[in-house]
């Protein structure tokens, strides 16, 4: 069993505690299906007008146009916004806009109970585990904190949300860059060193290292493969049941 010894457990979400058909066979497919609906529904809204807004600022906007021959003459048209939504969850892309408009649909989803966020059975009671011995856990993700607190709201397992103390997207940096794991030890206020992050991604990792992290990469089922290089370099985990965290 790997054993470390810190203060915070930062986790990732997809492919960590979450499988990442999950995320693209469950989350994705719905926002493509009911964002138009959402959009019509609360088009006179402020909330939703400033989304509009900033997914029409995108440069992305631009070049969508541009591939599918359409005017580009400044008026809102919802149809088309919802077009260019799918188009850009196509495309896999990690926006700002997208996720916040993604997290407003998702909210509809889980409100209805259509949607259920799904963890792995190890995630709970790791949660746990952690809390009882004084560490604090949180969670950094691509998805937005709105949609992290939806996830783990209303999961398989109940509500988990007790267990996170805090939340940490895009607006911290991008997760491949070592400035955004630097920026999240100073927003907790806690030494680097105290921290123990764990994803699936071996370039997270890297970055989170760099700024002076331990790490641990999770390699379960439906995760990309990992080298001989990446298994020489870091710790390897299948489950959160193989790991051991001590409070420092």
């Amino acid at each position: 069993m790997c054993e470390f010894s810190v203060k915070i457990v930062l986790t990732d979400i997809e492919g960590t505690t979450t499988s990442i058909s999950f995320v693209k066979d469950t989350l994705f497919p719905f926002a493509k299906e009911h964002t138009e609906k959402y959009l019509q529904e609360t088009c006179e809204t402020a909330q939703t007008q400033t989304v509009i807004k900033d997914l029409m600022n995108l440069p992305q906007y631009k070049e969508f146009l541009k591939e599918t021959n359409s005017s580009n003459d400044g008026a809102v048209d919802i149809k088309k916004i919802s077009q260019f939504v799918k188009y850009l969850i196509d495309k896999d892309l990690k926006l700002g806009p997208l996720k916040t408009l993604q997290g407003f649909v998702w909210s509809e989803g889980y409100r209805s109970g259509t949607i259920k966020g799904h963890v792995y059975p190890d995630v709970p009671a790791a949660f746990k585990r952690w809390q009882d011995a004084g560490i604090r856990v949180a969670i950094y993700s691509s998805g937005s904190i709105k949609a992290q607190q939806l996830l783990f709201r209303q999961t398989e397992y109940g509500n988990l949300l007790p267990y996170i103390a805090g939340h940490f997207d895009t607006t911290s940096g991008h997760k491949q860059e070592k400035q955004s794991y630097v920026n999240i030890a100073q927003a907790i206020d806690v030494d680097p060193n105290d921290i123990l992050f764990l994803t699936d991604i071996v370039k997270e990792a890297e970055a989170a290292r760099l700024a002076g992290y331990q790490t641990a990469i999770l390699s379960r089922p439906g995760n990309g493969p990992l080298t001989d290089d990446d298994k020489s370099q870091f710790t390897i985990l299948n489950d959160f049941e193989s790991l051991k965290v001590i409070a420092k």
